[in-house]
C-alpha cells in the first residue's frame, strides 16, 4: 500500500494549509503540546477530529487564532479579556468567552462560550496566517491518553487517521495551556497550565476561583475529566520514596536526578527545575509506557509555578482503583 502523505516529515506549512482549507486534519506543533488541527468553521472537518481521537462530543475544543482581529471574530472580548490578551498572548493562556456565530456548536459542545488562545509557536502561527482561518486543535492523541510533545508521538498513534504532520520540534512548555473562565464572577481557573494563577490575578488586579466545582457530564473546557492524560501502564504517585513498596520492581520517576540512580529509575529534571519537569513529563511517561510490565511510580513535583499543572496532569493520569 502506498505510504500516506501525513507520515512524510517533509510536509510544509503551505501543504498543511492546503489540507486544512480542503477540510483535512493534521498534527501541528504548539508551544504546549502537539494539536490535531482542523478549520474551526468547517463542521465536517471538526467532526474528523472527534472521530480520529475517539473524543466524546461533550468535550469542547480550543480555537487557535493568530491575531486579535481573528480572535474578536470568534469571541466577544470584555475589557478584562483584552487586558489578559495584551499581557499573555501569544502564549499558553486559553480564555473562555461568549462565542460569536462564526463558531458552530460542535466546537463548543453546544455551549454559548468558546475557548480561545493565540499560540506562540512560529509554525502554528504561520499555519493560521496562511489559512486565514481559526483552527480548532485539541491534543493530537487518542482521547484520554498522554499528550504528544513531539511529531513522532503523533505519527505513532494517529498517522493512519490524519492527513499530515507538521514537525515543529519538541514542545517548549510540555503541558497544556492554562484555562480561565472569563464569564463567571469571580473568574475561574478551569485548568492549571504554564501561566500560574498568581500572574493572572496580578494582571487582573483581582482574585480568581482556583478550585471551582466541575461537572464531568458537561465540561466547560478541555482536560477537565477526572481521568485523563493516562498511560496504559498502572501509574501511582508518591511524595516520599518511603511510600514505594520495598518489593516494587517497576519503573520509578523522580522529580530530580537521584545521586546514584538504578537502571529502573528515571527523573523529570536534572537539577530540580519545574519548567524542565513539565517539558519532560509526557515524553517520559510515553517512553516508560512502552517498556513497563510492573507499573510506574511517579513523584509529585513542588506545587509552584508550572508545577501545579504537572501535579494536576499526574493526578488525572494516576490509575483509578
Amino acid at each position: 500500500m502506498e505510504e500516506k502523505p501525513q507520515t512524510r516529515p517533509q510536509c510544509d506549512i503551505s501543504s498543511a494549509a492546503d489540507f486544512i482549507l480542503s477540510g483535512g486534519i493534521g498534527g501541528v506543533p504548539t508551544e504546549t503540546v502537539y494539536g490535531l488541527a482542523a478549520d474551526a468553521t468547517n463542521e465536517a472537518a471538526v467532526r474528523k477530529i472527534f472521530a480520529a481521537k475517539g473524543r466524546p462530543f461533550i468535550d469542547p475544543l480550543i480555537v487557535h487564532v493568530c491575531d486579535m482581529e481573528m480572535a474578536e471574530s470568534v469571541a466577544k472580548f470584555s475589557p478584562d479579556a483584552k487586558k489578559l490578551a495584551e499581557k499573555f498572548w501569544p502564549g499558553p493562556l486559553t480564555m473562555i468567552l461568549p462565542k460569536r456565530e462564526k463558531i458552530g456548536a460542535i466546537v463548543t459542545a453546544g455551549l454559548g462560550t468558546v475557548a480561545v488562545r493565540m499560540p506562540s509557536h512560529p509554525v502554528m502561527a504561520a499555519l493560521i496566517r496562511k489559512t486565514s482561518r481559526p483552527i480548532a486543535a485539541p491534543s493530537a492523541n487518542p482521547f484520554g491518553y498522554v499528550s504528544p510533545t513531539r511529531a513522532e508521538h503523533v505519527r505513532e498513534q494517529l498517522g493512519d487517521k490524519i492527513d499530515f504532520v507538521l514537525d515543529g520540534g519538541e514542545c517548549e512548555r510540555g503541558v497544556e495551556s492554562t484555562i480561565i473562565l472569563m464569564t463567571a464572577s469571580p473568574k475561574k481557573l478551569l485548568r492549571p497550565g504554564p501561566i500560574p494563577a498568581a500572574l493572572i490575578e496580578a494582571a487582573l488586579g483581582e482574585e480568581i476561583d482556583k478550585s471551582p466545582k466541575k461537572n464531568e457530564a458537561h465540561p466547560q473546557a478541555p482536560g477537565m475529566l477526572k481521568s485523563h492524560y493516562s498511560p496504559k501502564s498502572r501509574l501511582r504517585l508518591f511524595d516520599s520514596i518511603s511510600e514505594i513498596p520495598a518489593d516494587f520492581r517497576g519503573e520509578t520517576i523522580f522529580f530530580s536526578r537521584p545521586k546514584n540512580p538504578a537502571p529502573n529509575q528515571y527523573w523529570l529534571s536534572e537539577s530540580g527545575d519545574v519548567d524542565e519537569a513539565a517539558r519532560n513529563l509526557f515524553a517520559l511517561l510515553r517512553k516508560l509506557d512502552k517498556i513497563s510490565e510492573r507499573g510506574i511510580f511517579c513523584q509529585r513535583v513542588p506545587n509552584v509555578g508550572v508545577g501545579a499543572a504537572v501535579n494536576d496532569r499526574l493526578a488525572r493520569a494516576e490509575t483509578k482503583d
